[in-house]
C-alpha cells in the first residue's frame, strides 16, 4: 500500500468547523475555486491525511481529517471543471497550532500555509505534518 500524502485544508469555522465534520462523520470538500487548489484536490488519494485549518477566525490547525474517496466533480459547480473529495474526521488536536506559532517556528518557514497562504488546499511534507502533530500534543489513532 502506498504511503499516505499529507495536505492542509482550510475552512472557516463559521462555515464548516471540524466539530461539524466529527458530527457528520464525513463530508464532500466542495467549493474550491482556485486552479492550484483544485489540482491539489485531484492529487489526493484515499488514506491521505489532511491538517484541518480554521481560517479567518481562529487561524489554527485544529485537527486531522482523512481522505475517504478520490477526487470527483464538484457537485456545487455542475458542468464546470472543479473537483471535490470526501473527507472524514481522524483526530482533533489536543492543542491547536495557531498561525503565530507557525510563523515563529523556523522548521516551518517553508510550509505552504505560509508560502502559499492564499491557497485553501496545499500539500504538506511528512516532516511538517509530524512536527505539527507534536506541537499539537497529538498522536494519530492506531
Amino acid at each position: 500500500m502506498a504511503k499516505p500524502q499529507y495536505w492542509l485544508i482550510k475552512s472557516e469555522p463559521s462555515v464548516y468547523p471540524y466539530a461539524q465534520l466529527e458530527k457528520d462523520g464525513k463530508t464532500q470538500w466542495t467549493g474550491v475555486r482556485n486552479y492550484e487548489a483544485r489540482n491539489n484536490l485531484r492529487a489526493m488519494k484515499p488514506g491521505d491525511l489532511c491538517l484541518y485549518y480554521h481560517s479567518n477566525e481562529g487561524k489554527a490547525v485544529v485537527a486531522v481529517a482523512k481522505v475517504l474517496a478520490a477526487a470527483g466533480p464538484d457537485p456545487t459547480a455542475p458542468g464546470e471543471d472543479w473537483a471535490s473529495v470526501d473527507v472524514g474526521p481522524a483526530v482533533a488536536l489536543k492543542q491547536p497550532v495557531d498561525l503565530a506559532t507557525f510563523k515563529a517556528t523556523p522548521a516551518l518557514k517553508d510550509c505552504q500555509l505560509l508560502t502559499r497562504s492564499r491557497i485553501s488546499v496545499v500539500p504538506v511534507t511528512a516532516e511538517h505534518f509530524k512536527l505539527i502533530l507534536k506541537m499539537g500534543k497529538t498522536a494519530l489513532p492506531k
